[in-house]
């Protein structure tokens, strides 16, 4: 079975939104049985809580329901457990790597590096925005969803020139 960590800030906003989002999309192409998706936080400001009602409105108008996951923090078994671990921006990714096991740091990477052509490498935090930058965040993590399913099923290899799982 893959595993795939999504890591962002407190784990209530782009990470519980990709983890969302590659659920739905996972069983409509009806691989969600081969594929565990989590997601985490680099703080513990928020473990415990349910995702920013805001990332769950905007989440729910595209039909992903994110209302039953609870943020968490990063620990470092995550590194032996998971097979990607997806940081939302570069500061999620410096402290993923810093906390990494020797071992566990081929596996952290940033997660728009899996959306073709995407403009920027980062996902935004919309915390602190208004609603555009809750739909900007869906259509980023919509992209590279796609692009780590075809990864995953082996049909995003010659696009991306990336190595397979």
């Amino acid at each position: 079975m893959t595993a795939i960590l999504f890591v962002c800030t407190g784990n209530i906003c782009r990470s519980p939104t990709a983890e969302g989002v590659m659920r739905a999309k996972l069983e409509a192409a009806g691989l969600a049985a081969g594929i565990h998706v989590d997601s985490a936080g680099i703080s513990s400001y928020h473990v415990g809580e349910a995702p920013d009602r805001r990332s769950q409105q905007h989440a729910r108008r595209r039909g992903y329901d994110l209302s039953d996951q609870r943020a968490r923090r990063l620990v470092p078994e995550d590194f032996q457990r998971f097979d990607y671990l997806l940081a939302m921006d570069r500061s999620h990714l410096d402290a993923m790597e810093a906390m990494a096991p020797q071992q566990g740091r081929g596996r952290t990477m940033l997660f728009l590096d899996f959306a073709a052509g995407a403009a920027t490498r980062e996902v935004p935090d919309p915390y602190y925005g208004g609603d555009g930058g809750f739909e900007r965040v869906l259509d980023l993590i919509e992209a590279a969803c796609d692009g780590l399913i075809a990864e995953l099923t082996g049909a995003g290899r010659a696009a991306t020139g990336r190595k397979g799982a």
